[in-house]
């Protein structure tokens, strides 16, 4: 058994040393976890990450130095190894992989101080070494917010600047995806999650040593960098670890989704559906398509209540965003371009226009922030 030590992620310089002697070895680091009492966990642990992820169920999910190396020894050998920006929070696996990363390159990375923003961003970017190559993970709310200052020539550098910039976390909308491509950046596509110590799969192609199949059509993944599974948890961590016939060890991600001639799709979450008048209507799909609509790239869909359907998906947006059109004529432009991909029963019955949508500190949306907003509004 080893220690596991409560640390605060606010502070990038000493959460490297920590993690140096985590992944030796050392005391184990508990991050999002300062409220818990200390205790001893598995010989092997480098880290636990206690998260609520967008739902507010929480779990403490228990990772091992040799994942966590793992999973950055595989991004190494898919985009290539240099100098990193840390720009999201270093107690999500996100930003935690940036620091191991730069651990095994032998290097210390950039820190975006203070709130994320464009001038943030271009400044810290500036300011790394010039002799190496540059990459960053950012989640797509950042890169939208990036695009859109890209006319500030600092920025547009900045975001040219790197040779890989990753982003998961959530589906990245196609205008921002299109516009960011003809910017010439560089983006990586990536899909995992704390479970598989970060983003395996990049831009649908799994990282070596990585496996995804599909059972009943949930996407199920293997290989070296899955976690333990949850600190004092056995029973969630039997239902979402499994061994096949062969001895190997999956994880079930609970998102469905298919795998075709070796390319990975990611279809939505099998809970993230609702039945709105007798027929099931999956919220990620849906918010897809209201996603590739100019003015609503920033928006997410929600499930509520309904009176007369049962439950209805609603649309929840930056007033900021939304284009010239009136609030009613973007909400039909979306009704119609669901209709036409998905059918009429999965249209969206309302948009709710907000200030600014509530997120984690992650940077993901907080949907169930969301959710109740547009239930209180519905």
């Amino acid at each position: 058994m080893t220690r596991l030590v409560m640390t605060a992620a606010d502070d990038a310089a000493q959460l490297q040393q920590d993690l140096v002697h985590a992944l030796d070895g050392g005391p184990a680091i508990g991050l999002g976890m300062l409220g818990d009492q200390p205790r001893e966990v598995e010989e092997g642990t480098a880290v636990v990450i206690g998260t609520s992820g967008s739902t507010g169920i929480p779990k403490r999910v228990v990772l091992s130095g040799e994942a966590l190396r793992a999973g950055a020894e595989s991004t190494a050998e898919r985009i290539g190894s240099g100098s990193w920006l840390l720009a999201l929070p270093a107690g999500y696996v996100a930003g935690l992989q940036v620091i191991v990363r730069s651990i095994l390159s032998g290097t210390t990375p950039a820190v975006l101080d203070g709130g994320f923003s464009p001038r943030a961003f271009a400044e810290a970017t500036l300011g790394m070494r010039p002799d190496m190559p540059l990459f960053t993970s950012l989640v797509p709310a950042q890169i939208a917010t990036l695009v859109a200052a890209a006319d500030d020539a600092p920025v547009l550098a900045a975001l040219q600047a790197y040779q890989a910039i990753l982003v998961g976390g959530q589906a990245l909308p196609q205008p921002i995806r299109e516009r960011a491509a003809e910017l010439g950046v560089r983006l990586v596509r990536t899909y995992g999650s704390t479970e598989t110590s970060g983003g395996c799969v990049y831009d649908g192609i799994p990282l070596d040593k990585t496996a995804v199949r599909t059972v009943d059509g949930e996407l199920q993944i293997a290989g070296p960098m899955l976690a333990d599974g949850y600190l004092g948890d056995a029973a969630l961590t039997d239902r979402t670890f499994l061994r096949d016939e062969h001895g190997i060890r999956w994880y079930r991600t609970g998102d469905l989704g298919i795998v075709e001639d070796g390319v990975v799709r990611v279809h939505g979450r099998a809970d993230n559906v609702i039945v709105s008048g007798g027929i099931n209507v999956s919220l990620d799909r849906v918010e897809r398509i209201v996603r590739g609509i100019p003015g609503l790239t920033g928006a997410v869909v929600v499930g509520v209540d309904d009176a007369r359907w049962g439950e209805a998906s609603v649309i929840v947006a930056p007033r900021g965003e939304v284009l010239r059109r009136s609030e009613s004529e973007q909400l039909e432009h979306a009704r119609a371009a669901v209709a036409e991909e998905i059918g009429k029963a999965a249209r969206p019955a309302r948009l709710i226009l907000v200030d600014e949508l509530a997120t984690l500190a992650s940077g993901k949306p907080d949907r169930e922030a969301i959710r109740r907003i547009a239930a209180g509004l519905h």
